[in-house]
């Protein structure tokens, strides 16, 4: 289970693996609304990640620790 670091700028969510050294723009998340947010996450190099969705909209950058989907 990674530990990904979520991040928005320029209005572009990105995700960072620090043990992949890898950093792509987040193409999906299946909970956004503000009393709902998270669940399946897909980066654009085609990885899926999910974590439990979370009661409110965090204040970014945060780093969750997610399950491969």
């Amino acid at each position: 289970m990674p530990n990904i670091m979520l991040r928005k700028q320029d209005g572009i969510m990105t995700g960072y693996i620090a043990k992949k050294d890898l950093e792509a723009e987040v193409i999906s998340l299946e909970f956004e609304e503000q009393d709902n947010w998270g669940g399946k996450l897909t980066l654009s190099n085609g990885s899926s990640f999910y974590f439990d969705p979370l009661t409110a909209r965090p204040t970014l950058p945060i780093t969750i620790r997610m399950r491969r989907a």
